[in-house]
Formats: structure tokens, sequence, C-alpha cells
């Protein structure tokens, strides 16, 4: 359980039309979210896309299941990692600048990490940053195992993204 006061991060893995993972943050009452489509890395300084999505209520912070076909966002989601952030200044101000560096406790990501608004391009609809690890103690060299298949299972049940998906047949 956080802190109290304390502000919550989720990512989920969402195997829907793309499988990619939804990168979460508590902010103003809700959840801001990004699709992160090589979902995060540890090695610092590697650029992962992580497209804006709508805003998500708190409530959706812990959901795990199978969302139903002809359904925004159709397919199964894993509750992959969960912990509390902590923003470096400003977080409203940092976002609306277009950079925002914070801080991880989660089961499974740590450390220092970046938002980065990427330049918008023409008859883009929604807005393209870039999640990025700092270098920190928890940073990784390219090449040392990657934290997404090291281990890709459920924190809330232990499950796998195909288990989850097999529930809905």
């Amino acid at each position: 359980m956080p802190e109290r006061g304390a502000l919550i991060y989720r990512v989920q893995k969402h195997a829907a039309r793309r499988l990619h993972y939804d990168f979460r943050l508590e902010l103003g009452g809700v959840l801001k979210s990004w699709a992160v489509t090589r979902g995060p890395s540890f090695v610092a300084g590697e650029r992962r896309l992580a497209v804006a999505l709508e805003d998500h209520g708190l409530d959706y912070a812990d959901y795990e299941g199978v969302i139903a076909p002809g359904g925004y966002g159709a397919g199964a989601v894993l509750l992959w990692d969960r912990g509390t952030w902590e923003p470096d200044g400003d977080p409203l101000a940092a976002l609306a600048a277009g950079t925002l560096a914070f801080s991880l406790h989660g089961e499974k990501l740590a450390g220092r990490w970046r938002l980065l608004r990427m330049k918008p391009r023409p008859r883009e609809q929604r807005e393209s940053w870039l999640l990025v690890k700092s270098p920190d103690g928890f940073a990784r060299a390219a090449g040392e195992p990657d934290i997404l298949d090291e281990r890709p299972r459920s924190v809330l049940t232990g499950r796998t993204v195909e288990e989850i998906a097999a529930t809905a047949a």
C-alpha cells in the first residue's frame, strides 16, 4: 500500500491491436497515460516511444482482465508493475514545458526517469513523448537482460498476458 499522500504509478501490459505497455502516473486526481510501444527499458539513455493517451480514472489503476471486443482498447490487460513516483519540481509545469523528470519506486521499475515531448509531426493526432531511463544505480548496460523478458508476469495475480486472454474464451 502506498504511503499516505504518495502519488501512484502503474504499468499495464496491454495486448490490444498491438502489444504495448500503458505507463500511468497519478496527477491531479487522474492517471496521466502513455502507450509505450516497446515497454520501459532499464538501459540508461535508451529512448522508448510513449504516445499520450486520454487520462484514466484512479479506479482503473489496478485493473487486470479482458476488455471485450468492440470496446475501446479491446484485449487482455495485465498489471505489470505498480508503485509510487516522485516528480522533480512542479509536475504540471514540467509536462506543459515538455520535460518531466521523476523517480519511480516500484516492484519492478526503480530509479530516475524522464518523459520528453517530441516535436509534433503533421497530422499527428496524439502527442508523442519519449520515456528515457536516467543513468543511476538501477540502470543497466545495453545487452544486459531486459526486465520485460525477465519478469513478464502480473504483480497482482502472477499470470501472463496469454493466461489472462485465455479467460475470455
